[in-house]
């Protein structure tokens, strides 16, 4: 029998330490001056900033909170929010079908989608809504009939498109130059095995697109839209040049009268900040949502 008097030294185990013991090394991070200095200086930087703005009597605040909730305001205010849910959701309407169509084997419907993209992102907002606006001097008037024959209704261009129709559909069109480019992207993303496992189910191509493909996509598709909406909602302010009464305009009307233009822009700035953040904030929730199953590795 081995009793311990008979191991060697040599052999001999050492003796168990507890955690925490004071020959144990003590791990100490890494003292990081110049992040903990630079830190400090945006601090600073960001204060001085908040400081000047809250501290200037030139903003007016008392001139911002009176105005801020007005039915002038609060009407422009709405009309954007219109205009901007009209415009996405026609925007995508039609930048689909012309995702779609810049995906087929058709190499004529491919060059005319690809055409459409190609003009409509090429020219700026700006000068599309002013050539819709002066439409009437190409096409005085508009008329529905049988093509190189007689027509049965013709109207007059001036009566028929107004300010805000007319904003309505340039920043229609616009808009789906890039929805169809987003849509088009995230259909690509999509493994391409999915859509072949669907034709050997005998899935006709319709379906397969509309139950499996976009689907799939719309996991890619939702944060560029999220951002395309973010986006839209602030470019509706340059129909305020068609005298189309967004939140913008409205305020102008304000300040044209008053000449408070500082404090009357911040009411429209307010409005477009907290707009945007509850945006932001769905469009993170609706991301989440369409990321579900998926694994993303730190």
């Amino acid at each position: 029998m081995v009793t311990p008097s008979d191991v060697s030294p040599a052999l001999a185990l050492p003796p168990s330490k507890e955690p925490g013991a004071a020959d144990d090394p003590r791990i100490v991070p890494r003292r990081r001056l110049g992040r903990l200095l630079t830190a400090a200086a945006a601090l600073l930087v960001l204060a001085m900033v908040v400081n000047s703005v809250v501290r200037n009597p030139a903003f007016q605040w008392d001139v911002v909170a009176r105005y801020f909730t007005t039915a002038a305001v609060l009407d422009g205010l709405l009309l954007t929010l219109w205009l901007t849910g009209v415009v996405m959701v026609l925007g995508f309407a039609l930048g689909i079908p012309l995702a779609v169509l810049r995906l087929t084997d058709n190499p004529v419907l491919r060059t005319l989608s690809w055409g459409y993209v190609w003009i409509f992102r090429s020219t700026p907002l700006l000068v599309q809504l002013l050539f819709w606006f002066n439409i009437g001097a190409l096409y005085p008037t508009l008329g529905l009939g049988i093509p190189f024959g007689p027509q049965f209704v013709s109207v007059q261009t001036v009566d028929l498109l107004g300010p805000t129709l007319t904003a309505v559909i340039g920043l229609t069109l616009h808009e789906a130059a890039y929805a169809a480019e987003v849509v088009r992207g995230g259909i690509l993303s999509v493994d391409p095995g999915q859509t072949q496992a669907a034709q050997a189910l005998g899935i006709g191509r319709v379906r397969t697109l509309r139950r499996v493909v976009i689907p799939q996509a719309m996991r890619s598709i939702v944060p560029t839209a999220g951002n395309m909406l973010i986006g839209t909602l602030k470019g509706t302010s340059i129909v305020s040049v068609l005298a189309v009464h967004d939140l913008l305009y409205s305020v102008q009307l304000v300040y044209n009268q008053t000449y408070q233009v500082i404090p009357l822009l911040m009411v429209a700035t307010l409005w477009y900040i907290g707009v945007t953040t509850v945006l932001g904030v769905g469009q993170f929730y609706v991301e989440r949502h369409y990321a579900r199953g998926s694994v993303r590795l730190p």
